[in-house]
């Protein structure tokens, strides 16, 4: 056993003299503490009335060894390992154990006039001053983790071996561990495995869990609307996220920036892949989980909501042997989801098929699907370069991001290949207009581009407690309704029950509206036309738009005129 003599420790006058810089700022400084939990962490020191250093240990924002490091500098006090500590407790004449104990101080050395003695509060000029009168030597602090001086206190005859397994687990029990420890306490993995198993009898596609003052709070989103769920108490909101984040792969320690992963899971039976995504926010992570469940998703064109007319028309476009097909829509329409389906009405023995995502959402039997990683420059772009070397027959894009990846997808359509992608625009006119924006030349577009599909998602009547009721003239004629409802005929309200969980709505199905580029559309779009007017000579060829889609689905008692009132109201590009 040696222990390092620092020469240059100060005596213990100065010490008090020698924090120039706050425990809090140095942890700060040093990216161990965001500021905001540093206030959230003061505040509460001035309530419980304990040192700083201990606060932010026991609330879990920082290790028990930061905090003595951090000290180690401040003080410039050396920091002592317990492998370090003396194998056989030394008796100090004048020194009681019950002193000792009391203020967790632990005799390391003594030589000549000289004690060197390991502490958990080396600047409490108070014990220091007690230590020298009552031992009448010279007193030299060094700094240590407070439990292990209370292990080698408990344990005194031959505590270096003792306590050899734990020196490891001490030196390397940082941050990290301790996030680690907390996170793997039986309560709070409990808990997690409640939040997660909860998405099954909800029928939840996310779950958020978003950190605030008052605690975690967890919300659900089941048929693309926000519910709110249980709130955890703000003691356990860094151990569930630590939680979550280890079972994703996640670099737990890393609580500034962004990160993303999976986790594969098995509940209630059911084989669940949840993406997960983290951000940092003012009160913490603020962590998404999105659910992507096989078993719920259909992948079936027939089962997605579609009118005969237009799935008749969709269908004709998929059989295409190439072209650009897009899909359009926001976040949360559906969008790949349909590209999915019509993948898989696609022979993938008689036909090479690859798709470039991000991410990979789901694996498809025979399809080779490329995972975009922007980290080492793998983007839509790069990948789609590379596939057309590799002889394809269909390409499915997962997102028109860039001018770029537009400009290749139209290339790869002019030399032969069915092209599927989607694109974030509110309306299927909307996307000729985007591609223009992204730089796609009129021309190219009405060469390449065979149709564009925009879909929502509406939620569909509860079929045990919907309720009829007879529309008024007014608003068969206000709402259009009146054109796809028959004299007589009712429509229906939500209403709520125990099956739907008083939501009045139970699942979802998709509206669409289909637009088939044809000659005079060719020429409005080489003509510089704009959304509006796109729209109106697609209108004329006999597209439905969403909004009338939606009012079929009314009439035939599937949705609720609020429901797609509710929906649609985003319908126009601005």
């Amino acid at each position: 056993m040696s222990i390092e003599v620092a020469n240059s420790a100060p005596p213990p006058e100065a010490l008090a003299h020698l924090v120039h810089v706050r425990l809090g700022e140095w942890l700060t400084r040093a990216g161990k503490l965001s500021a905001r939990d540093l206030d959230r962490a003061i505040g509460a020191q001035q309530e419980m009335g304990s040192m700083l250093g201990r606060v932010l240990v026991r609330l879990g924002l920082v290790s028990e060894i930061d905090v003595a490091r951090a000290l180690s500098e401040q003080l410039r006090v050396p920091f002592v390992a317990p492998e370090d500590f003396p194998g056989l407790a030394l008796e100090i004449e004048g020194l009681l154990p019950e002193f000792l104990h009391a203020n967790s101080v632990l005799p390391l050395r003594v030589e000549e006039k000289r004690l060197d003695v390991a502490m958990a509060v080396p600047q409490d000029a108070f014990v220091l001053k007690a230590l020298r009168l009552a031992s009448g030597l010279e007193v030299y602090p060094h700094i240590s983790l407070e439990s292990e001086i209370e292990k080698a206190l408990a344990q005194p005859v031959d505590a270096g071996n003792a306590e050899g397994g734990e020196g490891e687990d001490a030196d390397s029990g940082d941050f990290v561990e301790h996030l680690k420890d907390m996170a793997s306490e039986a309560p709070v993995i409990r808990l997690v495995n409640s939040i997660i198993g909860r998405v099954i009898d909800l029928r939840a596609s996310d779950i958020h869990l978003e950190p605030f003052d008052d605690g975690l709070h967890v919300r659900y989103r089941v048929d693309g609307v926000i519910h709110p769920g249980e709130v955890v108490p703000p003691k356990h909101s860094a151990a569930v996220n630590s939680r979550v984040k280890l079972l994703a792969h996640l670099d737990i320690a890393e609580r500034r920036l962004p990160q993303d992963g999976r986790i594969k899971t098995r509940v209630k039976g059911r084989e669940l892949d949840l993406r997960v995504s983290t951000v940092p926010t003012v009160h913490g992570e603020s962590v998404v989980m999105r659910v992507l469940d096989r078993a719920s998703v259909r992948f079936s064109l027939e089962k997605m909501g579609f009118a005969s007319d237009t799935l008749e028309k969709f269908n004709h476009l998929l059989a295409k042997p190439h072209g650009i097909l897009l899909v359009t829509g926001p976040t949360g329409s559906g969008k790949t989801t349909t590209l999915y389906a019509a993948l898989s009405k696609l022979d993938a023995e008689a036909q090479k098929i690859i798709t470039v995502e991000d991410p990979v959402e789901y694996q498809l039997e025979g399809i080779n699907q490329i995972q975009v990683h922007a980290q080492i420059n793998l983007t839509f772009a790069n990948a789609l370069r590379s596939i057309l070397r590799q002889d394809p027959d269909i390409i499915m894009i997962g997102e028109m991001r860039d001018g770029e990846t537009a400009q290749i997808a139209v290339q790869s359509a002019l030399t032969g290949h069915l092209v599927l992608s989607t694109l974030h625009t509110n309306t299927a006119a909307g996307a000729v207009i985007r591609m223009k924006d992204m730089g796609v030349e009129g021309y190219l577009i009405t060469s390449s581009v065979n149709g564009v599909l925009a879909q929502r998602l509406v939620r569909v009547l509860c079929p045990h407690c919907k309720e009829g009721y007879q529309p008024s003239d007014e608003v068969l004629t206000s709402t259009g309704l009146g054109q796809f409802l028959a004299p007589g005929n009712a429509v229906y309200s939500a209403k709520g029950c125990e099956h739907c969980r008083d939501t009045g709505y139970q699942g979802r199905s998709g509206i669409h509206e289909l637009m088939v580029l044809d000659e005079p559309m060719r020429r409005a779009i080489v003509a510089g036309e704009d959304a509006s007017r796109l729209n109106a000579l697609a209108a004329k060829s006999g597209m439905l738009s969403l909004y009338q889609d939606g009012l079929r689905k009314v009439a035939a008692g599937v949705t609720s005129l609020d429901e797609l009132l509710r929906v649609t109201q985003d319908q126009n590009d601005g």
